[in-house]
């Protein structure tokens, strides 16, 4: 279910995940903001009511990540930071979820997330069970899992996950991966959901920009809402101040039926970073 609450003069929606846990239907994705950089904006983030925050050990950034919520000043339990462990570390699991734990110094983590469904996932999602058990991982879950994959998952383990998070934009809706995910009872978590880099175009559709004309709001946070709206958390990445702002501010206004309809039609299901299932994405990832 969806619930929402105001921070100070800011609104945030909610999320339940089947295990309970509250998670913000928006939040800062951090993918190469580290050092300095990375923990004055997070910081900043939370001074604006950024409540979720993705990293991942792969990004090398989970100390900055959490230096920045510490300077923040706010409770630490009013954050629901998410982590990712790298397929690289899925070998010794347990060593690299307490790195994890030790570089962002925040006592424990609300969502720890398989990163790729490569090498030995299965020790390694046994490892985050047990580290569920104890508490000290509050939520647990996978990142870039097809549904098949996901379907394993679930029927050979303990504990299903509680969210997949995958590349999810408007011109890449992944319908099909979301009914298995309702299915299942997975929650559906989007990065990249402005899409990748300066040149991309999604903005300038004539859809987008239309709707941005009739609601006064922009064409990002035309795209940031229609996904809220549909259901997937949203992690957009960003280190400007006035993005940072705009991005969050997508509560205030509902896109209509016809509107959701129409930016539907944009959906090509095209990912641009490529699905795990491609033999190339395999061969890269022994590289990362």
């Amino acid at each position: 279910g969806l619930s929402a609450i105001f921070h100070g003069k800011r609104f945030m929606e909610y999320k339940t995940l089947r295990d309970g846990a509250r998670i913000p239907m928006l939040g800062l994705g951090t993918y190469k903001a580290g050092g300095g950089e990375g923990e004055r904006v997070v910081a900043r983030a939370a001074e604006l009511g950024y409540r979720l925050f993705d990293t991942a050990a792969m990004y090398g950034n989970e100390d900055a990540v959490g230096r920045g919520i510490r300077a923040s000043g706010i409770k630490r339990e009013d954050f629901f930071v998410v982590t990712k462990l790298s397929h690289k570390s899925y070998g010794r699991a347990e060593a690299a979820v307490a790195e994890s734990l030790d570089r962002l110094g925040l006592g424990y983590i609300d969502l720890m997330l398989l990163h790729w469904p490569f090498g030995d996932y299965y020790a390694a999602w046994r490892v985050l069970e047990s580290f569920k058990k104890k508490g000290v991982i509050k939520s647990i879950g996978v990142s870039n899992f097809d549904p098949a994959r996901l379907i394993d998952l679930i029927n050979y383990n303990e504990l299903p996950p509680s969210v997949d998070q995958i590349e999810t934009h408007l011109l890449c809706r992944r319908s099909a991966e979301r009914k298995w995910m309702d299915k299942y009872g997975v929650a559906h978590m989007g990065y990249a959901p402005l899409g990748h880099g300066v040149k991309n175009s999604m903005l300038m559709l004539p859809e987008v920009r239309r709707a941005a004309a009739k609601y006064g709001v922009t064409e990002a946070q035309i795209a940031l809402r229609c996904q809220v709206q549909s259901g997937v958390i949203v992690i957009p990445k960003t280190v400007r101040e006035e993005r940072l702002r705009e991005n969050l501010d997508i509560f205030g206004f509902e896109i209509d039926k016809d509107d959701m309809e129409s930016l539907a039609k944009l959906d090509k299901n095209e990912p641009f970073i490529g699905t795990p299932d491609a033999p190339e994405k395999a061969e890269a990832a022994l590289l990362w």
